[in-house]
């Protein structure tokens, strides 16, 4: 990386003389190395700033601090505060030309700020993604054993780094600061910089996970419908009505209020007596007998609930041997693997035994809050998540949603969990509510991404944005579920993002802004493209544009195959560029755009689909990933052959009429529907169905 480091300044903040700015007393420095030796009263640091080579043949800093303060034996000492004990400021060789930061704008959850300068910088930026003249650069403030790095505004053109373990009096640390990789674009920027994190932890990324397959299929949650006024009659009453309207859903969640609380803290591990009078168990084999639900889940908080277990009760009696009371007496799972583990086993254990198959857990990223002068944030996040996951995958086959958990100490601490909520919640009511929760998701995939299969939250199919919504699920790689009310659910909303048996047409990876919109604010002009990509037959992937209006006036903006990233197919010189909504579509030449012009709160998708031999398939019209529906395809002399996941109207283009079209055997040329063309088949039935176009 062209990026180097001019100097770099460093302050401790002590518990009670304060501030204290070291002094910079001897400077070592290669070509690829920096080393800063410090010193002030009673205190010695060095900060080590070390370049290599990253996959992509990209460079990457990594930048270390060792820091010791005199300890006396027995007599008083003056260690780290508890606030902002440490800060590194730096000054860079080039300025980035702009930036995205992103921020806990909460203690759970990220969102982006677009700036051009450092003392813009937003209070506890995580990752800030930079574009320069001829690359792109990543900073990762690191999240280590002890204590946790964020970015911060601080003077005119000097980067600011704040590190906090939320524990006073500790009087050594040696901790990686940061790593800063840079590559030729910032996808691959990200991805440097996240793959070193995670090699230093040892920790898979999400390419090592493995997605369970109950989140491949559609769910509801109760969430946004009754909020913690549930109850076994709401369920049953909500489960009857989507077996009465034929809506495949596979899995249910009850969420907040199930369970046996009093004044935010946990007395009883079963659920509520007056809600649940029979506990789950019966519930559960009825529902599961009439309808198409597979799975049921709960919800709960990392601490048992929000204010953890309440003393004395008879939850906290029966764990005893594993909870920790804090020094301002909260009682929680202990923050250690072993005893931890104890704590999450016997409850997961008790909740099987009442038919409950996964969870969704909420408040991770509280564990500061919790455990704060007590244990370093890191070592107590990394231990309670071991605690957790072992117990998830012992007794819920890993069937764990992470929740609430968007901080870095969450993010790079649990051992190996697949799903992680991707944005804050989707709130049905709120006026600006799809533009925030679509701001938050697309940005933050950028990171998350390469950690977590990303969950973008509920939404409801009867609402104002519920086309949007949909959309943006199609694209989001995820989970997909909902939270209508009872009554309210409109299957004509979920269909285009399912198969009849309630699989989801699931994207590749999470979307992700295209290159021309991660640094600019969507909000204020332009569109928001976010992109995705999936098989589509014979080796092939096809492309997703999911496009946005948020700026409040007609907007235009060009769309192609170079705005989805990943999308290489250097030897395929045409697509199709599908229209989804609009039913409608054109060639384009692989480095190619075409304009797409939005309303005000409008949105689109467009597929982009090889052209092969003149043809394309672009699948089943009903589906918003029209592709996903082709399960294989076949081209030889005679024509194309195509195997689909399921009947119904099937699109394809072509430059020339076809002579024939067969579709599971039988001649269907003389009802084939044309325009531009572009030909619609259609075939019936509960399987799939073979096309044959000669």
């Amino acid at each position: 990386m062209r990026q180097r480091i001019l100097e770099m300044t460093l302050t401790i903040n002590r518990q009670k003389a304060g501030r204290q700015p070291l002094t910079l007393v001897s400077r070592e420095e290669t070509a690829d190395m920096l080393r800063l030796t410090y010193k002030g009263e009673s205190v010695c640091a060095v900060l080590t700033a070390e370049e290599s080579s990253t996959a992509n043949n990209g460079t990457i800093w990594k930048c270390s601090i060792a820091l010791q303060l005199q300890s006396e034996a027995f007599r008083e000492n003056d260690n780290l505060a508890a606030a902002a004990p440490v800060a590194v400021g730096i000054k860079f060789s080039v300025q980035p030309q702009r930036m995205t930061a992103l921020h806990l704008h909460r203690d759970w959850w990220t969102r982006p700020a677009f700036i051009q300068n450092f003392d813009e910088m937003p209070e506890r930026t995580q990752v800030l993604c930079m574009e320069y003249d001829a690359e792109y650069g990543c900073l990762l403030p690191m999240a280590g054993n002890a204590f946790k790095t964020m970015a911060k505004a601080g003077k005119p053109g000097e980067l600011t780094l704040e590190m906090t373990a939320y524990m006073g009096g500790i009087s050594k640390m040696d901790e990686t600061v940061f790593y800063l990789a840079g590559e030729a674009n910032i996808y691959a920027a990200v991805r440097s910089a996240f793959a070193a994190a995670l090699a230093q932890k040892g920790l898979p990324g999400k390419s090592q996970k493995e997605y369970p397959e109950m989140f491949e299929y559609l769910g509801w949650c109760s969430w946004d419908a009754f909020y913690t006024d549930i109850s076994e009659k709401k369920v049953r009453k909500k489960a009857d009505e989507l077996a009465e309207k034929q809506v495949p859903v596979r899995w249910f969640l009850m969420d907040d209020g199930w369970l046996s609380v009093r004044e935010q803290r946990l007395y009883h591990l079963m659920p509520e007596k007056e809600k649940f009078p029979d506990g789950f168990r019966s519930m559960i084999s009825a529902i599961k007998k009439r309808g198409s639900v597979d799975w049921f889940g709960v919800w709960h908080a990392l601490g048992g609930y929000w204010g953890g277990l309440e003393p004395d009760s008879d939850a906290a009696v029966q764990e005893r041997e594993h909870l920790y009371r804090t020094a301002d007496g909260k009682c929680l799972p202990y923050p250690s693997a072993e005893k931890g583990y104890g704590f999450y086993r016997d409850w997961y254990e008790a909740l099987r035994a009442e038919g409950i198959d996964f969870v969704k857990v909420d408040g991770q990223s509280a564990v500061k809050n919790y455990y704060e002068n007590n244990l370093p944030v890191c070592q107590a996040a990394r231990e309670t998540h071991r605690a957790l996951e072992g117990a998830a995958g012992a007794y819920m086959g890993g069937r764990l949603i992470n929740c609430m958990g968007m901080a870095m100490e969450n993010i790079l601490g649990r051992p190996g969990s697949a799903i992680s909520r991707n944005s804050d919640d989707f709130v049905p009511e709120s006026e600006n509510g799809f533009a925030e929760h679509l701001l938050q998701n697309g940005y933050n995939a950028v990171y998350h991404d390469e950690v977590y299969y990303c969950d973008w939250d509920m939404f409801w199919t009867h609402h104002r944005d519920a086309v949007k919504h949909g959309i943006l699920r199609a694209v989001s790689g995820g989970p997909v579920y909902f939270s209508d009310r009872i009554g309210d659910t409109d299957l004509a909303a979920v269909l285009p993002l399912v198969y009849r048996d309630g699989r989801i047409l699931r994207m590749d990876r999470a979307a992700k802004p295209s290159p021309d919109c991660i640094f600019h604010d969507p909000s204020k002009e332009g569109l928001l493209k976010l992109t995705n990509t999936a098989d589509c037959g014979m080796g092939r992937k096809g492309g997703a544009i999911a496009v946005f209006n948020l700026c409040g006036r007609a907007e235009r903006c060009d769309i192609g195959a170079e705005d989805i990233y990943d999308l290489s197919q250097e030897d395929l010189a045409e697509y199709y560029l599908y229209d989804v909504i609009g039913k409608c579509g054109r060639t384009i030449c692989r480095k190619e755009h075409s304009t797409v012009t939005l309303p005000a709160d409008g949105c689109g998708l467009y597929l982009l689909v090889p052209v092969i031999g003149g043809r394309a398939c672009v699948g089943l019209a009903d589906k918003y990933i029209a592709f996903h529906a082709i399960a294989e395809m076949m081209q030889n002399e005679a024509g194309m052959h195509i195997a689909a996941r399921e009947c119904g109207a099937f699109v394809f283009y072509q430059e020339q009429p076809p002579k024939r079209v067969l579709v599971n055997g039988i001649d269907v040329t003389d009802q084939i529907a044309a325009r531009d063309n572009l030909y619609t088949v259609c075939g019936e039935g509960a399987g799939g169905m073979l096309i044959t176009i000669e």
